[in-house]
């Protein structure tokens, strides 16, 4: 519920606080003592359209801030959650703020517990916290595309709506499956003997990935090897063949090494040179030999390697796929050639899964329908018995269920909307193009009186509903309004002393003069008892409130308490 309002620099409110509490609040004042601005405002804080015209003259900016209780599972704070936000939740609900600054350039800025968001966002939070109904207003019950989901609330149809959601999942799920494989296999016949020939053609070729990579570094060896293969044989015979001077210097070192005794200082790092350089001498000979090995290479290898290559690179421009990728093609092919040998079978398969899956929506739906039948019957018969006391009594409301199973979807077969007949003979339509303004106020009354614990916002504003009425049926209006009120919060802007009487909260809503008469700004104070009874027989008598007002003013409160 609302708990807090505050306005700040918006039209003739330049501060003001506002406490509510459960129950009926209801707002009162004469004429242009501005109600309508503290609706706009508080309309502007649940997502409404901004204007720069809303903020007070000399201030650069006015904000409206709207602090709730919001209860436990309330659908509120999934939507929080599905815009990635946080909230207070607890085992008791959590606090819930929304906060609106509107710019003097036009712009406007959105929070929700002081966490920037989209007007969009803060428009879809404040649609679940509060319903605002008046003889115009489009959020209310008369938008048709609400009113399944509002028949499916009062006949408790939740859970079988969301199961035959869960089979309509499974419907399209299976039917996606069916058409896929049917697309497959038209494709794949239309093509059947091409892609016969192209899976064996690719099967006999056997492509391997990065085979192409592989061949080619391994031809350009063998070629490379062959342009080398002579000067590495010339370094070889140099170091290792019959003039090598490994023999010489072999020699050398054992002459020395039997002369080292005489002159050891002279001779052994001679002897250890030489041997250094037989050895490096050595160890170049074995890897001239390994060079010269892999060198050698059989000519039929490099022309099986370049036959392989012109196949692979054939089949690459054949099929316009890299060769890497031939190894995929082949593989696809095959499974489009299983698809035309085993699609058969699979498609029975397919369609008989689709076919049950269809069965069993059907099935659910058309029993979702007769029960929304039935429940229609039911909400027409409980609506209809609170239109005589709202001076309707020749009216009739009629809710109107329409079953069409070739347009099915996740909530049903049915198309629900709301009907009225204004009077006797003439011909029934959609409510709101029916009723004319105070009619539609009734009705809608009438209908939320009947839904208030089941599909409403916890947060009620009626907006005048009681224009043009008076007498008995200003008191029905009343009567409802606190029926209401103890299900959900109310509140009422009205003029209606009957409808005032039986509030829980009584605020006043005038405007003073300031600086010597220069400006004026619209204030709210709430009435205790005999503040209330001065308000109502104001409203009763008008400019000049006489006694026989206050008298009258204290009866209702009597009859109301």
């Amino acid at each position: 519920m609302l708990a807090r309002l505050s306005i700040r620099d918006i039209v003739l409110i330049e501060r003001l606080d506002i406490e509510f509490s459960r129950g009926l609040a209801v707002l009162t004042g004469e004429t242009g003592a501005g109600k309508s601005i503290l609706l706009d405002a508080f309309a502007l804080a649940l997502g409404g359209r901004g204007d720069a015209g809303l903020v007070r003259h000399g201030a650069e900016q006015g904000q409206v801030t709207a602090m709730f209780d919001v209860p436990k599972g309330h659908p509120a704070a999934r939507i929080l959650a599905e815009n990635g936000l946080d909230d207070t939740s607890s085992e008791q609900g959590c606090e819930m703020i929304l906060r609106r600054v509107q710019l003097a350039d036009g712009r406007t800025r959105a929070f929700i517990n002081d966490q920037a968001i989209s007007v969009q966002t803060l428009k879809a939070v404040g649609a679940v916290l509060v319903e605002i109904h008046g003889q115009h207003d489009e959020r209310a019950l008369v938008d048709a595309s609400t009113h399944r989901q509002l028949l499916d609330a009062f006949a408790g149809h939740e859970k079988d709506v969301a199961a035959l959601e869960t089979l309509w999942d499974i419907r399209r799920t299976a039917g996606t499956a069916l058409d896929e494989h049917r697309a497959g296999m038209e494709r794949a016949a239309r093509e059947a003997d091409y892609l016969r020939h192209a899976s064996q053609e690719l099967k006999t070729l056997a492509p391997k990935d990065g085979e192409e990579t592989e061949l080619a570094n391994r031809r350009t060896t063998m070629m490379q090897g062959e342009k080398v293969a002579t000067d590495l044989r010339e370094a070889q015979e140099a170091i290792g063949g019959s003039h090598s001077p490994v023999s010489a210097l072999s020699a050398a070192v054992r002459r020395l090494e039997r002369r080292a005794a005489n002159a050891p200082a002279l001779i052994e790092p001679a002897v250890k040179a030489i041997d250094i350089a037989i050895n490096a001498l050595e160890e170049a000979d074995q890897h001239l030999n390994a060079a010269l090995a892999a060198t050698d290479f059989d000519p039929a290898e490099l022309e099986r390697i370049e036959e392989r290559l012109f196949a692979l690179r054939a089949a690459s421009r054949k099929y316009s796929t890299p060769v890497d990728l031939l190894a995929a093609l082949a593989t696809q092919y095959a499974g489009d050639v299983a698809l035309i040998d085993a699609g058969a079978d699979q498609l029975k398969k397919l369609e008989a899964a689709a076919a049950e899956a269809d069965q069993r929506y059907a099935a659910a739906a058309a029993k979702l329908s007769a029960a929304r039948s039935k429940a229609a019957e039911k909400l027409n018969k409980a609506v209809n018995a609170e239109l005589a006391p709202l001076k309707l009594e020749r009216a009739k409301f009629m809710t109107q269920v329409e079953a069409n199973a070739a347009a099915p979807g996740p909530e049903g077969i049915d198309r629900v909307e709301f009907w009225v007949q204004t009077n006797p003979g003439t011909k029934p339509g959609p409510m709101m193009k029916v009723a004319s303004g105070g009619e539609l106020s009734r009705f809608l009354l009438a209908l939320k009186v009947v839904l208030a614990d089941r599909g409403s916002a916890p947060t009620l504003v009626f907006d005048e509903i009681d224009t043009g009425v008076g007498g008995a049926v200003a008191d029905a209006i009343g009567s409802r309004l606190a029926r209401l009120a103890g299900k959900v919060q109310v509140m009422a802007v009205t003029h209606a002393p009957q409808v005032a009487a039986r509030a829980s909260q009584h605020l006043l809503i005038s405007k003073d003069a300031l600086d010597k008469g220069k400006r004026v700004a619209t204030r709210v104070n709430a009435l205790a008892a005999d503040h209330r009874r001065e308000e109502i027989a104001r409203m009763l008598a008008g400019a000049e409130i006489t006694a026989e007002a206050r008298a009258a003013a204290e009866r209702l409160l009597r009859a109301a308490s």
